[in-house]
């Protein structure tokens, strides 16, 4: 069962990113900041739970957070800082827009940049622990979903609405096929290196 707090003095705020390995469209954040002693039997790390039930966790945790924001950063801006900095900066920019400044940040993972005068806690598998962040992981991931299904509207080939542009065998079979488009993170190893391998005829 998830801890609905980290401590009891601080207003928190969990916060999570998604869409750190797939190889096409921007990383998602989010920051959600529960009421105290919020209760919700359902919520878990959004990893663990099915799409349908995902998406009725959004409605419920957009309806009772005292605040929530997303924050994005595209694909051209992660070829330009890298993927780790990109998550950081997603983050940062959902905390910005939080409408109330919470006091502790909880981030899952085991590194990030400080955010300016907001301490915080890393936790490793914290979407799993705790519920804010859990509330977070599920945001960022519905968010990045409604994204990913415009991109694959307007590029079919890749079938992002299966596999959410994450490095699939069938998603690198279109880009050897049908190229790159102007969502893929040009930084990333698109297609893994081939092995050359010299036939001998004996």
């Amino acid at each position: 069962m998830l801890l609905p707090k980290f401590q009891n003095k601080l207003l928190e705020a969990g916060c999570d990113e998604a869409g750190r390995g797939c190889l096409a469209g921007p990383v998602f954040a989010a920051a959600v900041v529960l009421p105290k002693n919020y209760k919700n039997n359902l919520l878990n790390d959004s990893k663990q739970l099915s799409e349908k039930k995902r998406n009725l966790l959004r409605v419920e945790i957009e309806r009772d957070a005292l605040c929530f924001a997303i924050g994005i950063v595209d694909n051209l801006e992660i070829d330009e800082i890298n993927i780790l900095n990109a998550s950081f900066l997603a983050m940062h920019r959902a905390i910005k827009q939080l409408s109330t400044t919470p006091e502790l940040l909880l981030i899952d993972g085991n590194r990030f940049k400080p955010y300016p005068k907001i301490p915080h806690e890393c936790i490793i598998k914290g979407d799993g622990k705790f519920m804010s962040i859990a509330a977070a992981s599920i945001l960022a991931k519905t968010y990045r979903d409604e994204f990913v299904q415009k991109m694959h509207n307007e590029f079919p080939n890749y079938n992002w609405s299966q596999n959410k542009a994450y490095p699939t065998k069938a998603h690198r079979n279109a880009i050897r096929e049908f190229g790159t488009t102007p969502y893929h993170r040009m930084s990333f190893r698109l297609l893994p290196q081939q092995l050359e391998l010299n036939r001998v005829c004996l």
